[in-house]
Formats: C-alpha cells, structure tokens, sequence
C-alpha cells in the first residue's frame, strides 16, 4: 500500500476512536502545538528521537512548563505526557510503544492529556505487519513492557456505559513529524 495511503488509513481510524491527528513539519512545530493545547505541567521522559531533536528545549522555548525528573511525585498533577511512538498500525489507528522505562509508563498513563509524536514512515498496514517489528523488540529484550494504544482510554466496565479517560488519558493527540525516526525499535 502506498505510504499516503497508509497514513490516511491510520489518520482516519485513530481519529475514529478519539484521537486527534496533526501533521506538523518539526519538533518546534510540535512544541508549539502542544503549548495551544496545555495550560498545566506536561511529563517529558528521555527518549531517544526526543534527545536527538532536542525535544525539551523545543518545548521550552515554547513556552511549555515541562516536568523531567521524580515522575512519581508529579505524574498525579501533570496535565499531559509525551513520548516517541515506535510504530502504528493503520488498520486501527494504534500506537505502539515499549514502555518498559517507568518515566515513559507514568507519562502515558497518569495525565489526562497524551501527546505521541510519530514518524509516519513507521506506519504499518495491519498486526500482521506488526509482527516482524514485535519479534524485533522481544528479541532485543524478551522481557520489556509493551504498549498499544487506540485513542483515549475507554471503559465500559461501570453499569456498561462509555467513560473516557478512566484508566488513562481522556485526550490523545498524535503528532506526525516526518523524518523524526525510521528505526521501529526507536521510540
């Protein structure tokens, strides 16, 4: 399939289950998003594409008040998270992440807001083609935690009525950054 067509495909189904999809063209781009979308802290763990692309500085200079360390303590109070994505799946519109790192667990999961920055390189079309890259991160670390996230958390567990943000984020915005990583075991 097409790589337009792939990201289409993912843009539409992530958007089906409550994500928010934004294209942008940098990593200051993003910051600046991120800044129009969050009044509060955002959780911001050290991850590989984020170092690299001086994730932080970018957010900063934004104007993003950003948490870096002692996640535990200030996770509760953060308004939003943000990490790589290693890669997503189109058919469903989900991320994927190894979230084996604490920091990157707190960052995903305790803040109502969560922001996933994705290079759309990494997009594959179903979880069948998701399977080579899992082998790849099992076999790195047998071990490690994964993630796969589609849209805000939901559950339906409470009297079987819809509630979003439960067990997680109520608000999940992916950011497409083109040339952020092309490695699947990057996050």
């Amino acid at each position: 399939m097409p790589r337009a067509q792939l990201i289409d495909q993912f843009s539409e189904a992530a958007i089906n289950v409550g994500a928010e999809v934004i294209s942008v063209d940098s990593i200051s781009a993003a910051a600046d998003y991120i800044f129009a979308k969050i009044e509060g802290s955002l959780l911001v763990p050290s991850f590989s594409s984020g170092a690299r692309f001086k994730l932080k500085s970018a957010l900063k200079k934004a104007g993003v008040s950003t948490e870096v360390d002692n996640f535990r303590a200030v996770a509760e109070a953060a308004e939003g998270g943000i990490t790589g994505v290693n890669f997503a799946i189109a058919d469903t519109g989900t991320l994927v992440l190894e979230s084996t790192a604490e920091d990157i667990r707190l960052a995903t999961t305790l803040p109502p807001k969560q922001f996933a920055l994705l290079d759309p390189g990494k997009i594959v079309a179903d979880g069948m083609e998701a399977v080579k890259p899992l082998r790849q991160m099992h076999q790195r670390d047998s071990r490690n935690y994964i993630a796969y996230v589609t849209g805000p958390s939901r559950t339906a567990d409470i009297e079987r009525v819809l509630t979003i943000g439960v067990h997680g984020p109520k608000e999940l915005f992916i950011l497409l950054v083109p040339g952020l990583s092309d490695d699947f075991l990057e996050m």
